[in-house]
């Protein structure tokens, strides 16, 4: 075996190939299911504007010109922008029994992330950490206290992060998706934070704004940062935006 088949990532990845002469008889682990939303009852909740798109957004010019920006202007984000950020990426755009479908694709619909947002400039927020409640569309605030600081660091020095506006960092909520899906779950885990943060992506440029994925962190910082407990629930990819 060579030095590219004893990696943990390609062994992980023949672990989880489906052959077709075994899929049928696949026994996935018994994993408890999750509850599909996470939310913060004591947290103070602050409504959402409804999410009113640009109509002059060109899909295939914000394509073309969609790139990872790392300087920004220093100028604020209103809640009208905020709102359709979050709205581009988690928003619920339609419901089918007790499933909210998403502006985002998620393996049988369980959506797995969850969305936090370090706010250091906006019209209207405090400055602080907030959880994007789904079902709601609302924030929940978390935190009084500005972190882009603490996520630059735990970000390997990424000091643009503490520079923007406002940072979106998703976790996952590993068994959500993994009690149905088991060992493979955690590919479609990690593509749903694909499909997430390209939507962001795309709506930053729409906006005019700059924007740029990070992968690079130390997980278990980023996790004391949200107050995640690391095993049920994670860090997953950081989103600066300015």
């Amino acid at each position: 075996m060579d030095e590219l088949q004893s990696s943990l990532g390609y062994r992980y990845y023949l672990d989880t190939v489906f052959r077709r002469q075994e899929t049928f008889g696949y026994r996935r682990p018994d994993i408890a299911p999750a509850p599909f939303f996470k939310t913060y009852p004591q947290a103070e909740k602050i409504a959402l504007p409804k999410p009113v798109p640009a109509a002059d957004a060109d899909l295939w010019q914000v394509l073309l010109q969609r790139r990872s920006c790392r300087r920004y202007s220093g100028s604020s984000i209103g809640m009208e922008d905020l709102a359709l950020l979050l709205w581009a990426c988690q928003g619920s755009t339609a419901r089918s029994g007790s499933y909210l479908l998403r502006t985002a694709p998620s393996a049988g619909a369980l959506y797995p992330l969850e969305t936090y947002v370090a706010v250091r400039r906006t019209e209207e927020l405090e400055e602080g950490l907030y959880h994007f409640d789904v079902a709601g569309f609302q924030l929940e605030k978390l935190r009084c206290e500005a972190v882009g600081e603490e996520l630059a660091e735990a970000a390997l020095g990424q000091r643009f992060i503490a520079a923007a506006a406002v940072t979106f960092v998703w976790t996952a909520v590993f068994r959500r998706n993994m009690c149905k899906y088991g060992h493979r779950g955690m590919r479609y885990i990690a593509m749903d934070a694909g499909h997430a943060c390209q939507n962001l992506l795309l709506a930053a440029e729409a906006l005019g704004r700059g924007a740029c994925p990070v992968a690079a962190f130390f997980d278990e910082e980023i996790n004391r940062v949200l107050a995640v407990d690391g095993e049920e629930e994670s860090a997953l990819y950081l989103c600066a935006v300015g």
